[in-house]
């Protein structure tokens, strides 16, 4: 009885270690025959809920894409178009200052092939991902594929055939099968940009001139009020259709996800300041930009035969007269909303138009409210410059992404910044007439709105200013580049903190976040441990994860902890999903796992799982010199008290 009991013990005190072992995504392999030649192979994957696999088009310096590394492909089959994927999802990661593309809940990749060698039978890939919640975990799996009995299986690594391998590449050989769909929010966020952005169109000196114009001929050419209401609604859905009609075809030229996919491009992004530049200048009255003039008079003869179609012409001319002013509105929001791909240039019009259309549809109905609306003047011109600062302001937005993307730094944080103060300060003195513009009413006094508006602008651009020296900014967050792409990551006219700087650093290590010093190499960093007498913090992390950074910028950076780090400890930092290659010598393959370890990253992985059957970042450990845990490790703590309380546990056990 007692050896049963014992028994029983064991197992579940090794279910209780296996169960650290995480595995979020199950993953399904099919193969189906399309012709004599071709196969379409399929991953399915379905997602523990709340977990995130990040797509094969996650943009440079945020989450690790998927990847597929297709083996043994000496001349027996080609990949035909690109690999697809299912829908995404995109939301924005302050921490990495990029959007994130994610699937959750299912993921479905698929590849069509075609056999060239009919006597190679099967087909051999090799899927890594990264799979994040509150921690990250970097997988490959491997799957065979049998052409002749369409059987498909996961496999061990030990399995692959070490030949000829194509690897798909997400800028190059792969592509998207379905637009990536937005998050309802994402969604919902563009509609009210492009809503306020349609109020805004109102209070310019080419639309709104033309509400009592508009207003005056439907009550005139009704004969009565039901009438009247009628022909209003007709005008407004109009233009609402008008409009959704452009943001249609924006979508269907450029295909659903094709300027999503473009949206890390260089030269996208580099097209896309310069017509933003031009439409600031615009505004600003350098120029117009207008719309041939016979197009408006061939628009306005239809719109005199009256009728529902004279109506829909009506609502037509009012977008090609008012081009002037709404074109550079327009031309911004569907950048901004191209950029997010799916459906967003739809809503985007949607929104504006539905704002555009909304007075001319009331005061038609109520004449009466036109006695209530400011007359035209100056302030529409205001209005407009105004307009024209923010597009200019944001034009430098894209500016900044080709930059990153190229890593230039040719335009860093802190020239993002001068840049930002100097257009948002000179906004601030020309609301406060200081200065003046070509199409600017002469005015001894300015009224009491713009005077408010002008103290708003110069409060945000002082906001603005310590971010030089290094200020956060938050409220702006994920518009400049990040901190860590500046002339100096500590702020103009700032230094590195002297804790770990002021003494020279032993063999192996290195200044990690916050001048933490640390080593990324475990026998170094146990070796300088035993020779200081101090415990380690063993810290398996990974470039790509994100609460793995979020421990670092908001817990490791209050002062209780940075103490801790500096002093009291050895810090020693494992990636585990560091790319590049051991020695050949080195390499071998795991008895854990039966996994190929050829990299760093692999290799750090595999020490993990071996040593603390854990395969989660971040996952902390504090060791003896004798390698042995003073504590239960523990995970992603964004607690402070409660990641201090664990680390003061594991020291006083070192000290016992």
């Amino acid at each position: 009885m007692k050896k049963i009991l014992y028994l029983l013990l064991l197992v579940f005190a090794f279910a209780k270690v296996q169960a650290q072992i995480i595995n979020p995504v199950k993953w399904e392999a099919s193969i189906e025959k399309k012709s004599t030649s071709e196969f379409v192979l399929s991953f399915k994957g379905a997602i523990e809920s709340g977990w995130h696999v990040y797509s094969q088009f996650t943009p440079e310096d945020g989450p690790l894409p998927a990847e597929f590394l297709f083996h043994d492909n000496k001349n027996n089959y080609e990949l035909v178009g690109k690999a697809t994927e299912s829908e995404t999802k995109r939301a924005f990661n302050e921490i990495f200052g990029v959007d994130e593309i994610f699937f959750s809940d299912k993921v479905v990749f698929t590849q069509l092939i075609k056999q060239i060698n009919p006597e190679k039978e099967t087909i051999q890939v090799e899927l890594s991902y990264q799979v994040c919640k509150e921690n990250c975990i970097s997988e490959t799996k491997y799957f065979e594929f049998n052409l002749k009995t369409l059987e498909a299986k996961e496999i061990q690594a030990a399995a692959i055939v070490n030949e000829k391998t194509t690897k798909t590449d997400a800028t190059v050989t792969v592509e998207k099968k379905a637009e990536p769909k937005e998050s309802d929010s994402s969604l919902y966020m563009i509609f009210f940009i492009a809503f306020l952005s349609g109020f805004a169109a109102l209070l310019t000196p080419c639309v709104f001139p033309m509400i009592p114009m508009t207003v005056s001929f439907f009550t005139k050419q009704s004969k009565t009020k039901a009438k009247g209401i009628k022909n209003a609604i007709i005008y407004g859905v109009s233009i609402i259709l008008i409009y959704v009609f452009l943001g249609s075809v924006i979508t269907l030229i450029f295909g659903a996800d094709a300027l999503n996919a473009l949206s890390t491009n260089v030269w996208f992004n580099i097209i896309f300041f310069v017509l933003l530049v031009v439409f600031a200048l615009s505004f600003l009255g350098a120029f117009e930009i207008m719309l041939p003039n016979s197009w408006a008079n061939k628009v306005d003869r239809q719109a005199d035969k009256g009728g529902i179609l004279g109506i829909v012409f009506m609502a037509l001319a009012l977008a090609i007269v008012s081009f002037s002013c709404t074109g550079p509105i327009i031309g911004t929001l569907l950048v901004e909303a191209a950029s997010k791909g799916g459906i967003a240039p739809i809503v985007g019009m949607l929104g504006f138009s539905s704002a555009l259309a909304l007075p001319f549809m009331l005061f038609a109905m109520f004449p009466g409210w036109l006695n209530t609306l400011p007359k035209s003047g100056g302030w529409l011109n205001t209005v407009k410059v105004f307009l024209g600062f923010l597009e200019l302001a944001l034009a430098f937005k894209f500016l900044s992404n080709a930059d990153l993307v190229l890593q230039l730094h040719w335009f860093e944080r802190e020239i993002f910044l001068a840049i930002w103060i100097a257009i948002f300060g000179t906004l601030a003195f020309y609301l406060f007439g200081k200065i003046t513009l070509p199409h600017d009413s002469s005015s001894s006094s300015i009224s009491v709105g713009r005077l408010s508006m002008g103290l708003v602008v110069l409060v945000f651009t002082i906001y603005m200013i310590p971010g030089l020296w290094g200020a956060p900014l938050k409220l702006i967050s994920g518009f400049p580049p990040p901190m860590t792409y500046s002339e100096s990551p500590y702020g103009v006219g700032g230094s590195s903190k002297q804790t770990a700087s002021a003494i020279a650093l032993p063999d192996g290590a290195h200044k990690g976040p916050h001048d933490i010093m640390a080593f990324t190499d475990y026998e170094k960093g146990l070796a300088y441990a035993k020779s200081v007498n101090k415990p380690i913090l063993l810290d398996f992390t990974g470039f790509a994860c994100v609460n793995c950074r979020k421990m670092e910028d908001y817990v490791w950076s209050d002062p209780r902890i940075l103490s801790i780090l500096n002093n009291e400890v050895v810090l020693i930092s494992l990636y585990v999903d560091d790319k590049r290659e051991l020695p050949i010598e080195e390499q071998y393959t795991s008895k854990e796992t039966g996994k190929k370890i050829k990299s760093i990253g692999n290799k750090w992985s595999d020490f993990q799982i071996t040593h603390y059957k854990a395969n989660a970042q971040p996952y902390y450990i504090i060791l003896d010199a004798n390698e042995q845990s003073l504590n239960k490790p523990t995970g992603y703590t964004p607690d402070i008290t409660e990641y201090e309380q664990w680390l003061k546990s594991g020291i006083e056990g070192f000290k016992k």
